[in-house]
């Protein structure tokens, strides 16, 4: 028996030629009934369906053409995050570089306690009290505003010749507060003149006097020690000087 392989349209097959009373005879390997079987079977080849491709050397060059396009791609997306990388790298770069050296933490935009007091440097309408304060304007901090406030009003009783006890401080009742910047009305001021006013009197205090005023939390008491003021004060304390013009007679 002689084995052939032979190459149809519909694929290869492969055929046995036989030999036989009437001489030589082909027959398709696919039906071998009748013929004696030598040696270990032959395997069945594949059926042309189970090839991608129609020819070796067609799925040799489309294998080829697909390992192209996935490399491609790998390289479409390689030089995508290349370019990501950079585009960021130059935003970064942007900017004012003076805020931003390395190593060098950005300081914070606002420092110290949320609001700062300004005692006004215009002559405020003389009080009836005898003891004018100036206007007191306020800046605060955009990210920490406070809706009400407390004023605390404290004078230098360092000259004050008394046995008794003396009391130094005026704390005022809260008052509405708005905006980033902005001054304590005038009316609330005038209350601080009468509680200076009333003070000096007790005390016969005359000529001119320190005064320091600061901000607190609304809900600070009344009779508030250091400890508690301290803990809600809003400000720092600022600093003026006022004169009284209506001593207490008779001291």
């Amino acid at each position: 028996m002689q084995i052939i392989s032979q190459s149809t349209p519909a694929g290869r097959r492969i055929l046995a030629k036989v030999s036989s009373s009437k001489g030589w005879k082909t027959k398709n390997l696919d039906d071998l009934s009748g013929i004696q079987k030598i040696g270990p079977p032959i395997p069945k080849p594949p059926t042309p369906s189970a090839f991608p491709f129609k020819s070796h050397r067609n799925a040799a060059q489309e294998w080829y053409d697909g390992r192209s396009f996935v490399s491609n791609e790998e390289d479409v997306v390689r030089k995508g995050i290349i370019l990501a990388i950079g585009g960021l790298a130059l935003l970064v770069g942007c900017g004012n570089q003076g805020d931003k050296a390395p190593g060098i933490p950005v300081a914070p935009k606002w420092k110290g306690l949320p609001y700062r007091l300004a005692f006004d440097t215009k002559a405020a309408k003389p009080s009836p009290e005898g003891i004018t304060l100036p206007a007191i304007n306020f800046t605060a901090n955009p990210d920490a505003l406070e809706k009400r406030a407390t004023l605390l009003v404290r004078y230098d009783s360092s000259g004050v010749k008394t046995d008794k006890l003396i009391v130094n401080q005026i704390t005022l009742a809260p008052v509405d507060i708005s905006g980033a910047e902005g001054t304590l009305p005038a009316e609330y001021m005038e209350e601080a003149d009468k509680g200076l006013a009333q003070l000096s009197g007790a005390y016969c205090m005359n000529g001119k006097l320190k005064v320091t005023a600061a901000l607190a939390w609304s809900s600070l008491s009344p009779q508030a020690g250091d400890a508690e003021i301290n803990q809600k004060r809003l400000s720092d304390w600022a600093t003026t000087e006022v004169v009284i013009k209506n001593p207490k007679k008779g001291c």
